[in-house]
């Protein structure tokens, strides 16, 4: 499987991406999590410590120049756009608990010279990741989809939005499903966190009357913790590792029912 964690910042997608990527790994999975967030702590949340986490392939300058061809120095220069990429994962990229960790990083807007390279490079990596590897690969977004085009989109099997009781997480999710659309992103998923009660559970339900809800994840305090703390989640509370395996259940189920479909 091939899906993008979407939300507003600090809804927990990175603590999402993270228990995911953990559970395919002790399933004897293959997976690739993929930090695409330009504020993004998915190497903590995996438990990477600090001077092993990889660099960002957007940072490398020598790198990028190579693989473009392109000179640094002035605007307007000229570069490959389909750079090679391939083995870029395997030699920039740790392991955690028998998950592969990339870290993509983001293209800045300032800085010397022409910034398109990067994009080059970014864009040529997440079509290798997205169209020509067999693991499973869990992207973790900024609130945006920057990192994914049109042509890497179909390579996505699914994108989830992370919402917590809160209107603002909910209109950000809103707008992402129409993003994900227009760039032919289907289906979108909504997972809830953070629910304390029932009560907050219907509320957000009753604002997203039409989006397709795997589940929601309970408020867990460890994990508050692990957030604010900037540490790996570890071993997630029990009620938690069971809404996740509910969500990654339904998750799989919709997926599969979605390719008999198809199929037929």
């Amino acid at each position: 499987m091939k899906f993008a964690i979407v939300g507003k910042g600090g809804v927990g997608k990175t603590t999402l991406a993270a228990l995911l990527a953990r559970r395919a790994a002790a399933r004897g999975r293959g997976v690739v999590a993929v930090d695409a967030d330009p504020d993004g702590n998915l190497a903590s949340a995996l438990g990477v410590a600090e001077q092993d986490v990889p660099e960002p392939i957007a940072g490398m300058r020598d790198l990028i120049l190579e693989r473009t061809e392109a000179k640094d120095e002035g605007a307007g220069l000229m570069f490959r756009l389909n750079p090679q990429v391939d083995d870029l994962p395997g030699r920039f990229s740790v392991r955690a608990g028998g998950v592969r960790l990339l870290v993509l990083g983001t293209v800045e807007a300032g800085g010397k010279g022409c910034m398109c390279p990067e994009g080059a490079v970014l864009k040529a990596l997440m079509q290798h990741l997205l169209l020509r590897v067999d693991d499973d690969v869990i992207l973790d977004m900024e609130a945006g989809l920057e990192h994914i085009g049109r042509a890497s989109a179909r390579g996505v099997d699914a994108m989830i939005g992370v919402v917590e009781p809160g209107m603002r997480s909910v209109r950000t999710a809103k707008r992402l499903q129409h993003l994900a659309r227009e760039i032919g992103i289907e289906p979108f998923f909504v997972v809830g966190n953070r629910v304390r009660s029932a009560a907050e559970e219907a509320a957000l339900r009753g604002a997203l009357p039409d989006a397709a809800i795997l589940g929601v994840l309970p408020y867990a305090a460890e994990l508050a913790r692990a957030d604010l703390e900037d540490r790996s989640v570890g071993q997630a509370e029990a009620a938690v590792a069971e809404a996740v395996e509910r969500v990654a259940g339904e998750l799989e189920h919709e997926l599969t029912e979605r390719v008999s479909a198809t199929a037929g």
